[in-house]
């Protein structure tokens, strides 16, 4: 069983890329946003940002069960995937995109200007990036800001 997770900052990307590749590659898709509300991950809600504030931990522990019991290969679709220990993740897609675009994308969302301003600074910071490396995650980051060819990376993921 295969094992991939897609992160990144809010508006990379990273859902297009998950769905497009658990098509491709016949994985499981797995929306942590929606597990985490229904099965009630988040310890609160933030107002001021529009977001439930999760307790890592308790995700991961639980994220880490599915994975035991699935016999499937996963996409795991989340800014908060590459957290998962290493020895459950093959490889760890981290997306990554241009400021000004991102800006764009962010504010079609119609984000506030702080939650802009603060998904902005981790992508400037390569938050998810140095996050990932931390975890010794097998990485590959993915630069959507023209687009990119499903099909290397399908290749790469295949190889």
């Amino acid at each position: 069983m295969k094992v991939i997770v897609v992160s990144g900052c809010v508006g990379t990307g990273k859902t297009r890329l998950a769905k497009k590749l658990s098509k491709i590659l016949k994985f499981e898709y797995l929306d942590v946003t929606k597990l985490i509300k229904e099965n009630k991950l988040s310890n609160d809600y933030d107002k001021k940002n529009k977001c439930e504030i999760v307790d890592v931990k308790k995700l991961n522990k639980f994220l880490i069960e599915i994975i035991k019991k699935s016999k499937k290969n996963l996409i795991i679709d989340s800014h908060l995937s590459h957290y998962l220990p290493k020895r459950y993740v093959d490889l760890c897609i981290v997306t990554s995109c241009d400021i000004s675009v991102l800006r764009e994308r962010l504010k079609k969302r119609k984000y506030s200007a702080q939650k802009i301003k603060d998904n902005l600074e981790a992508e400037i910071f390569d938050t998810c990036v140095i996050e990932s490396k931390e975890m010794k995650h097998n990485l590959f980051v993915l630069n959507t800001t023209k687009g990119y060819d499903i099909k290397q990376i399908v290749s790469f993921i295949n190889s």
